[in-house]
């Protein structure tokens, strides 16, 4: 009579081994791995990549906005429409995908007290008269467009307003248009009322090449923090003036 241990056939014996020497395996690997440091540094690390050490912008593409200096609250608020849809680029909706509020603030909050030197981009020759047609969009609108000054928002410099309008002196003309032109297509939004949509929308083409290359040209004042809230009355009722949108 054969013994139960003379029935354990050689496969058996390697069903219960391979999940052992693959649970050590495992194991061995982890150990073998680096730890990640905790640290702000390292959580900032996507967005230093592509916009800058301290959020000054990519040197080589208008593409890749300024961040540093930018108020918190609005900077806050482009990581939550990020992640919540209302703007659209695939590589920002991945990166915040899984960010906390608590993150994204303390993100927003560290490159909003960064002050470093604005880099100069490159702006199309254009002819005197559109620039001109830029400045009187910037400084005083177009009422036969309803179309508001950016001043009205941005601040009287357009350095921004807090807690949540951005600056646009110093941003690239290519960002500018590109935005500009994304709230007319509908891949960047703000909550409701969505004054800038409305606003671009009512632009020409013409107008938008106009307005981002007078921003883009336009000297940077010394001064560059954006301008105390309350300091402005709008004359619009938007959702970025409310805390709940986006802003140019």
């Amino acid at each position: 009579m054969k013994t139960s241990a003379m029935l354990i056939r050689p496969c058996h014996v390697l069903r219960w081994i391979a999940p052992l020497v693959l649970l050590l395996w495992g194991s061995a690997a982890l150990a073998d791995q680096p730890s990640i440091p905790d640290t702000l540094q390292q959580r900032i690390a996507a967005c230093t990549t592509c916009h800058g050490v301290h959020g000054e912008g990519s040197p080589g593409s208008g593409f890749f906005p300024r961040l540093a200096g930018k108020p918190a609250g609005y900077l806050a608020l482009q990581l939550q429409n990020f992640q919540r849809g209302l703007r659209k680029y695939a590589p920002m909706e991945y990166t915040v995908r899984q960010l906390s509020p608590a993150y994204m603030r303390e993100i927003a909050e560290y490159f909003a007290s960064q002050q470093v030197p604005y880099q100069h981009k490159p702006v199309p020759d254009l002819p005197s008269s559109v620039l001109q047609r830029g400045e009187q969009l910037a400084t005083v609108g177009d009422p036969t467009l309803k179309v508001p000054p950016c001043q009205a928002c941005h601040g009287k410099t357009l350095t921004g307003t807090e807690p949540s309008v951005p600056g646009l002196v110093g941003l690239p003309y290519d960002y500018i248009s590109s935005q500009l032109g994304s709230w007319r297509t509908g891949t960047r939004a703000s909550a409701a009322p969505d004054c800038m949509s409305d606003i671009a929308n009512r632009l020409q083409p013409a107008d938008i090449t106009a307005i981002a290359a007078w921003l883009a040209s336009k000297e940077v004042p010394s001064d560059t923090h954006a301008q105390p809230a309350g300091s402005i009355t709008p004359p619009l009722r938007c959702g970025v003036l409310e805390g709940r949108g986006g802003g140019a």
